[in-house]
């Protein structure tokens, strides 16, 4: 047990480095910097060496001219996709992007003009906003619990598909409810779309920090059986895992040749070119990031166990599920019988929480757990004492 309990020791070591963040331009804690903040899903770690030590050379070159896929980032991605996924992906079905949230509005410019996009809430807030890029309409349908834990509301779904549905955008895992989707579900979902001309767009962003994942392994949309890969998009990053979103780098791999030809074409010329450095730190984090990330998955594993628990034992207003991915607790506050929790803690625990009503539940808050545990039991004693 000592030889465990040092290597968990050494492990965690890096996590509970404290870094100041203030000052620096980031959004998380300069945005509202009187604030003690725990909403925007960004980590307060240091990203895994070897991107540092990518980024380095590639500064130290010292030219950033236009920038493009280099054969390292494509070998890296591919090797990636075959480990990781368990997918054979060819190059050319690669779409490389400088953002998640860019795509899902290419999605639905794509493929929904004149049509509507359905999702289900409660959801990252751009699932329920990109839809006025393209003057689509937006059909949301909320999350159930099952024996499964949240799932899907299949006949409220059912019910909701009119004739000029033409997009499904999924989550998975889901942001901010923190399941991860088993194969039955999947399917049954990839079933849906099928039986209604939908095009599955699939937010994976999150698939990488899996807490267990013999228990709740990520299905991919890429997993689906052949019959469904022509109206497929899944949606890739490296952001979330390894804490680099602030560089701008993800990818989509839409196996169908008509349907990614039409993806990229709505692209047009809205879009920035991406970051020549993003590049070299998503090269960087798929071939080298391994080891970091399996000891991060266990540093917020811990997390999220000691948050669970804080809550049960000293927040009885208050409930929250052990999710199964993420770093990002999906806290239920109806008991606290205010009209706006988020607005509750924040003047009277001076915390900045992510609101439940831009996911589209209002009466819920979101904690961000993805820092030093030290930091965030600090936060929760705030919202221990705030009730």
């Amino acid at each position: 047990m000592g030889a465990n309990s040092d290597k968990r020791g050494r492990m965690s070591g890096k996590f509970d480095h404290r870094i100041e963040r203030k000052g620096t331009g980031c959004i998380k804690y300069d945005r509202r910097p009187e604030l003690d903040p725990f909403w925007v899903a960004d980590m307060d770690f240091a990203s895994a060496p070897e991107i540092l030590e990518a980024l380095h050379r590639r500064v130290d070159h010292g030219v950033f001219g236009y920038a493009q896929p280099h054969a390292g980032l494509n070998e890296a991605v591919i090797d990636y996709l075959r480990v990781r996924r368990g997918v054979e992906i060819p190059l050319e079905q690669i779409v490389h992007l400088g953002g998640l949230v860019p795509a899902l509005s290419l999605a639905v410019k794509a493929f929904c003009k004149g049509g509507a996009v359905m999702t289900c809430t409660p959801v990252y807030p751009p699932f329920v906003g990109v839809h006025q890029d393209s003057g689509a309409r937006l059909d949301t349908i909320d999350h159930v619990m099952t024996d499964l834990g949240w799932g899907f509301d299949w006949d409220a779904m059912e019910r909701a598909v009119t004739p000029d549905l033409r997009v499904f955008l999924l989550c998975n895992p889901q942001n901010p409810l923190g399941r991860v989707f088993t194969r039955g579900e999947i399917e049954r979902l990839a079933d849906f779309c099928e039986r209604h001309d939908l095009v599955l767009v699939s937010d994976e962003i999150h698939c990488d920090l899996i807490f267990d994942e013999k228990a709740t392994p990520h299905v991919s949309a890429l997993n689906l059986p052949e019959k469904f890969q022509s109206r497929v998009i899944a949606l890739l990053s490296p952001s979330k895992t390894w804490n680099i979103a602030g560089l701008g780098y993800a990818f989509a791999v839409v196996p169908d040749d008509s349907l990614r030809r039409r993806f990229s074409a709505a692209r047009g010329h809205t879009l920035a070119e991406i970051n020549a450095l993003s590049y070299y730190a998503a090269e960087a984090a798929y071939r080298h990031g391994e080891s970091w990330r399996v000891e991060l998955v266990d540093y917020l594993r811990g997390n999220r166990d000691a948050l669970v628990d804080f809550i049960e034992r000293r927040c009885p207003t208050l409930k929250v599920a052990a999710g199964e991915a993420t770093y990002l607790a999906w806290i239920d506050a109806r008991g606290m019988g205010v009209e706006n929790p988020a607005k509750h803690f924040e003047e009277k625990a001076g915390l900045f929480l992510s609101d439940g009503a831009f996911f589209g539940w209002p009466g819920f808050v979101r904690f961000n757990f993805g820092c030093p545990r030290e930091r965030m039991m600090e936060g929760l004693e705030k919202i221990a004492k705030a009730l």
